[in-house]
């Protein structure tokens, strides 16, 4: 199957009204896992420059999904349900979301269709925004451009770690509001907020987000975005790789559609109370997450809090992504985890388990010769 691309976002193997990506498809030799985690470790180059290469995931693995979809489908439809209904209610006007590719991208299609079915007029965006290094600015000036009211936009992502995104979001909007005398609100919204950092969130607990398991194949066959300067231009949008081999493979629009059935589920129930998340409540989540993280810091002497993965979406990422050193687990037997001990044993990586640990996983990052 091929899906066309245009000039200036395109919808990946989406449907066009269900998002549309601001990022620029290049071709680009993928660095080796091991490779790309010495360049990052020396500095000598940014994650963000680099791509890894994707390929079709094995059987055994997709059948670990499926039954991960099976087992959380409800429970991730009731959460987007909450989402839609609490943002429905803060906002009056228009919604203009902004999903944060990658992860953020399914939430994003799914609650734009929730919101839709609720009544309202959603535009959906997705748009590359890199730990360091900041947001893409080309790319909100393209959705302002497009006449959508700088307040009216939402940031979506999938769930927290240990808050660097969200950081990095305050930071980039705070720069690009004073640069372009705008109003966008820095907020994060996600299903599931570990690190107390998001402003909204449907939950707080470490459940596996189906989605967290597949990379491209669930998120329009799009790749992690690149920031790299032989690829991106002045006036570029950040780049993506558009993965045309995998579209058989591509569960991206079956997955949107077969959520929203739950989702509706929730929503013809009658009406719903939005979610309640306040400060006291992300004071303690940041109490716990930052308590981890300086603990294993301490534990395994890692000096870099990069390399440190907690929860089970950050864990899968740093699985699929980066040369985990090992795997630590709170309770072996926990379905939501089956997918990671798998990862896990066909990498080599060592799985140790702690009953005290307050995430389902974490994944420790090796450390590389310089």
């Amino acid at each position: 199957m091929i899906f066309p691309l245009v000039k200036l976002g395109f919808s990946g193997s989406y449907l066009p009204e269900d998002v549309t990506f601001l990022l620029k498809p290049v071709e680009m030799p993928p660095t080796p896992v091991e490779i790309k985690e010495s360049l990052i470790q020396s500095g000598r180059k940014h994650y963000s420059e680099m791509i890894g290469a994707e390929t079709p995931p094995p059987e055994e693995y997709m059948q670990v999904f499926r039954q991960a979809f099976l087992r959380n489908r409800r429970r991730l439809g009731r959460d987007i349900a909450l989402l839609a209904r609490t943002i429905s209610e803060i906002e009056s006007q228009e919604i203009t979301l902004v999903s944060l590719a990658r992860a953020g991208t399914p939430i994003g299609v799914i609650l734009r269709r929730a919101l839709m079915r609720m009544g309202r007029e959603v535009k959906h965006y997705s748009i590359s925004i890199i730990r360091d290094r900041g947001i893409d600015t080309v790319a909100l000036d393209y959705i302002l451009k497009c006449g959508h009211g700088s307040e009216s936009i939402i940031f979506i992502d999938g769930w927290t770690g240990k808050g660097a995104i969200a950081t990095e979001l305050e930071r980039a909007i705070a720069n690009y509001n004073a640069s372009r005398k705008t109003k966008i609100d820095p907020n994060l919204h996600v299903v599931a907020d570990l690190a107390g950092r998001a402003f909204l969130a449907a939950t707080s607990e470490d459940y596996l987000i189906p989605s967290a398991i597949l990379n491209a194949t669930i998120s329009g066959l799009i790749s992690r975005s690149i920031l790299n300067n032989d690829v991106v231009k002045p006036g570029d949008f950040h780049a993506c790789i558009f993965y045309r081999h995998l579209a058989n493979w591509d569960l991206s629009q079956w997955f949107a559609s077969e959520l929203m059935k739950d989702v509706d589920d929730t929503l013809n129930r009658g009406y719903i109370e939005p979610v309640k998340w306040d400060e006291r409540q992300r004071l303690e989540l940041s109490k716990i997450s930052q308590a981890c993280t300086n603990g294993l810091m301490e534990k395994f002497e890692i000096g870099d809090r990069h390399r440190i993965k907690p929860g089970i979406g950050e864990a899968t990422r740093a699985l699929l992504r980066r040369v985990p050193d090992r795997i630590i687990v709170r309770d072996y037997e926990d379905e939501d985890i089956y997918h990671i001990i798998l990862l896990a044993k066909s990498k080599g990586v060592p799985v140790e388990c702690d009953r005290q640990l307050p995430y389902k996983a974490v994944t420790l990052i090796k450390t590389l010769g310089r």
